[in-house]
């Protein structure tokens, strides 16, 4: 039972992420670096306090009072997951919302699941599950098989869009992705991918916070929104100083005021998805408290995110004028990841 809630938390999340850029597309008349950061307030900076307020008691006080090195780490795992944050808007920008997201979001489930159970090995940790210990075990077998079925799902929705590039003219690619560049976006979302698995390293590092939640009476559903709020914070720094560099160089900070825009419609909508965003992570949080931070965690609720783009994709139209080949390539790409999750759930029950 505690697996079935966990896999649902997990989902419920993987739904508002697959699905918070979509706001985005609503904005008119800003630069992108404009509705990214009036976004990221919501996300990093206004919602995740909010969030712990209301779920843990005294949260800032718990945060005051731990180890500096535990604040300073969490922290900087945050920046780096910033700059992964940064470039993930800029690899789905050309690649589109379903390309895009398999491609950051399939690298990051690998080195997100992997790499702490990795270390474990280096460093054993009482409690910590290594990848020996994976290894050793018929669930943990499951798990990792469930990891390669993953990464299989996406090489498979990678050769789709290749697919795609190597059909479609330019006119047709920009028809559904506006910016389309197979080249460029797959350079970057690689990038992307790799630093946006440092989000699953902030919340190993940030874990005595949550622990030190749950002793001052905390509801352990609820523990690492306190974790949040310092990780974040390092999302805020890396994303926050870009967009005022690229505001500052594409002369952009009159977007803010330009009433030739909807200046608030921008922001609502800014605001709505950057919300969006973080309840996916409130929703990881409450899944995590049930599953633990392990492999199956993070590479279940990264799949969920990659099949809800994937469905956006479809509405959005970024396959049409594709040929019958091509689309059943990218539907196999879908239910491969769809069968890695349930590999995954397995996996962690036994």
């Amino acid at each position: 039972m505690q697996v079935l809630i966990g896999i649902i938390y997990h989902t419920i999340g993987g739904g508002f992420s697959g699905s918070f850029y979509m706001p985005f597309n609503k904005v008119k008349g800003w630069a992108w670096e404009s509705f990214w950061i009036v976004g990221g307030l919501f996300s990093w900076l206004i919602v995740p306090p909010l969030a712990a307020y209301l779920t843990i008691p005294d949260f800032a006080a718990i945060i005051a009072s731990a180890d500096m090195n535990v604040k300073m780490l969490t922290f900087v795992f945050g920046l780096l997951w910033g700059i992964g944050g940064l470039t993930y808007g800029l690899g789905v920008r050309y690649l589109g919302m379903s390309l895009g997201n398999s491609v950051v979001l399939g690298f990051s489930s690998a080195f997100g699941a992997l790499v702490p159970s990795i270390y474990y090995n280096v460093n054993p940790v009482k409690g910590k599950v290594s990848f020996t210990d994976m290894l050793g075990s018929s669930g943990g077998q499951l798990v990792l098989l469930g990891v390669l079925v993953c990464l299989i799902g996406i090489a498979i929705s990678g050769k789709a869009g290749m697919m795609k590039e190597a059909e479609l003219s330019e006119a047709e690619k920009r028809a559904s992705v506006k910016e389309f560049s197979l080249v460029k976006g797959l350079t970057i979302a690689v990038i992307s991918g790799i630093l946006s698995a440092f989000f699953n390293y902030g919340i190993e590092a940030g874990k005595p916070l949550a622990n030190q939640a749950v002793v001052q009476g905390c509801n352990p559903l609820f523990q690492n929104n306190v974790t949040y709020v310092v990780l974040l914070w390092g999302g805020l720094t890396t994303n926050f100083l870009w967009c005022m560099y690229l505001n500052a160089r594409n002369k952009t900070f009159g977007n803010y005021t330009d009433t030739r825009t909807p200046i608030l419609a921008n922001v609502l909508f800014s605001a709505t998805a950057g919300t969006m965003w973080f309840l996916q992570f409130f929703f990881y949080g409450m899944g995590e408290s049930k599953l633990g931070n392990g492999a199956s965690s993070w590479i279940t609720h990264m799949a969920t995110i990659i099949l809800t783009a994937n469905i956006w994709g479809l509405y959005l139209k970024e396959w049409s004028g594709v040929s019958g080949a091509t689309f059943r390539t990218f539907i196999t790409g879908i239910i491969v990841i769809l069968i890695s999750i349930v590999l995954v759930g397995i996996g962690n029950s036994l």
